[in-house]
């Protein structure tokens, strides 16, 4: 028998606490079998072996402390929701040091036999605004 969650809200915190205890079993029962995401290790997978293989056991043991923030949102509407928010970790730096990680991510929940399962997530850190990331503005770039 899956974890209960009776909300979106559940969803949520129980995800959470998954990832925290890097409980695989866990996150797996909220996922639909036929899932799709797109995350800051794996480009985009589908089908939730992929991306547990591919995104959690390559994320989740390099984490620590990871929630959403406060100012998550949370929608739900029949049988369909979604949830949007920052998150933060925490990593070991190339140092040893603890360094906080932030980003954004998305889910796409459904209900199926009165089960909340995400069909979709999306993970992305924050984006950078760096030259590195998005190249150098030509000279004769307009600026507003």
């Amino acid at each position: 028998m899956g974890p209960s969650v009776a909300t979106p809200q559940d969803w949520l915190r129980t995800f959470e606490a998954a990832v925290r205890a890097r409980d695989f079993a866990v996150g797996r029962e909220l996922f639909a079998t036929d899932a799709m995401a797109f995350g800051t290790w794996a480009r985009a997978v589908a089908g939730l072996d992929n991306i547990v293989r591919e995104q959690w056991q390559n994320v989740w043991p390099r984490i620590r402390n990871f929630h959403f923030e406060g100012d998550t949102s949370v929608h739900a509407s029949g049988d369909s929701a979604w949830i949007a928010g920052g998150w933060l970790t925490e990593v070991t730096g190339p140092d040893g040091r603890p360094v906080t990680r932030p980003g954004r991510g998305t889910f796409v929940l459904e209900r199926r036999s009165g089960k909340w399962l995400a069909v979709h997530s999306h993970f992305s850190l924050l984006p950078s605004q760096s030259e590195t990331a998005h190249g150098r503005l030509p000279s004769d770039a307009a600026r507003s």
